[in-house]
């Protein structure tokens, strides 16, 4: 299973690419997304830099699921606006890669990458690098869009259990600790 991890931004969305197979997990791919070509206040060209970002990426690695970090409501409400806006265009993106889309918060994968929600970039950034066993670290976003990507092919397993278990759909009981499935 090829999962595609997104951590939205409006300046710079990561990606992070992987490979499960049962617990062994193997890296394909990562990077950002950057939108800083455009003007800060031109808001659509932007949306549509990270929209088109993100479908090359499904076009070049074809995932077969994907996985974004849910935003959380910082002091700033125009900011959390903007990261909503962002985070909207990567999802309507995927959707429209037909790609299955679940959403994780950051304390979540956090929590199942370095073991406390309340760790550091650079925490995650060593513990994605030592479970995917790579050469270096990766950069922060990236590094966040891998683990979303390693949290989302542990807890599939248990979206696919839940599935088997229950004469519910997918996307009526799309509750897992706080996540969402559509």
């Amino acid at each position: 299973m090829r999962i595609l991890g997104i951590d939205p931004g409006l300046q710079t969305t990561g990606f992070g690419v992987i490979e499960a197979d049962g617990p062994r997990l193997s890296y394909v791919a990562s990077g950002t997304i950057k939108t800083n070509a455009v003007a800060t206040g031109d808001l659509p060209a932007r949306l549509k830099i990270l929209f088109d970002g993100i479908r090359e990426v499904h076009t070049r690695y074809q995932p077969q699921c994907a996985a974004v970090e849910i935003v959380f409501v910082n002091v700033n409400p125009q900011s959390t606006l903007l990261l909503g806006q962002a985070r909207g265009a990567a999802i309507t993106a995927l959707v429209s890669c037909d790609l299955p889309v679940s959403e994780y918060t950051a304390l979540q994968m956090k929590k199942a990458i370095v073991g406390h929600g309340h760790a550091k970039k650079e925490q995650i950034q060593m513990m994605v690098q030592r479970l995917l066993n790579l050469p270096g670290l990766p950069g922060k976003d990236a590094a966040d869009a891998l683990g979303i990507a390693i949290m989302h092919a542990h807890a599939r397993v248990s979206f696919e259990a839940m599935g088997k278990s229950t004469t519910l759909q997918r996307k009526q009981h799309a509750q897992f600790k706080g996540g969402r499935t559509y």
